[in-house]
């Protein structure tokens, strides 16, 4: 599937491609590109298959998402790119990576969802069962347990849901695929030493979505970085992972493993 995709800056600097997570869209990383990163890169931005404008078809599987990845950046004409994923994207990312290393130039994985527990992916899914409705965009906002600035929240339910006749909000997420897609993740990711490419991996040890032992098996193949806040670091942490990312992407290439 040919993915719908939002894009910011020149069209003839150096990509960026984003990837965001489970019930996300691709303009989350809309504040980053205009405010910090269009300046410098080309930055293309999917929805992923069942969610914000993109079609919602079966399957959901990982290996489907990444043909969708493929099959969209091969329509745009991008053969080699730096890769950014954010939760569930995250997780994209590292499977590209195994499947197709020669794709990816650098790597950064934003508190990626290398592996959900069993227990947290069926309890994730089970939320998920019902259609995401809201009274307002204060009741999206009410709705998110990991409490990210308000004004950011705020902002994602004007670009993330469509207005009902009754006033009410309904997400732009198609909910049989997001059941499937928390089910994926509880599956086995791809082992550590796939990942070839030079890689930063930002997570926040606040949420603990990244474990330690996933820490540690990526510790001699990737730069770790801990921001403050929860899940949502490029709202929490904002300036801190723009910085670094930036920082990152800006470094001389090095050589892939």
């Amino acid at each position: 599937m040919k993915l719908h995709v939002h894009e910011w800056g020149d069209p003839a600097a150096p990509v960026v491609v984003c990837v965001h997570g489970v019930t996300g869209h691709g303009e989350r990383f809309k504040r980053l590109a205009e405010e910090r990163w269009a300046a410098r890169f080309r930055i293309v931005a999917p929805d992923l298959r069942g969610h914000g404008r993109s079609e919602h078809d079966a399957p959901w599987t990982i290996d489907t998402h990444v043909d969708d990845l493929i099959e969209t950046v091969d329509a745009l004409g991008i053969e080699r790119a730096d890769w950014v994923g954010h939760s569930f994207g995250g997780r994209l990312v590292l499977e590209l990576a195994a499947r197709e290393p020669q794709r990816i130039r650098r790597a950064v994985l934003l508190d990626p969802a290398i592996q959900l527990l069993p227990w947290v992916a069926a309890a994730a899914a089970d939320l998920e069962r019902r259609d995401a409705v809201y009274a307002s965009a204060d009741a999206y906002a009410d709705a998110r347990e990991d409490d990210p600035p308000r004004h950011f929240v705020l902002d994602d339910a004007a670009l993330h849901c469509d207005v009902l006749a009754d006033g009410t909000l309904l997400r732009r997420t198609y909910q049989a695929a997001m059941v499937s897609i928390y089910g994926e993740l509880a599956s086995d990711p791809p082992p550590p030493e796939t990942l070839r490419a030079p890689a930063l991996l930002v997570h926040a040890p606040a949420y603990g979505l990244v474990r330690e032992e996933q820490l540690e098996a990526y510790a001699d193949r990737v730069e770790i970085r801990a921001v403050p806040g929860k899940h949502m670091v490029m709202w929490d942490a904002f300036d801190e992972v723009a910085d670094a990312v930036e920082r990152f992407l800006l470094e001389n290439p090095r050589a892939e493993r």
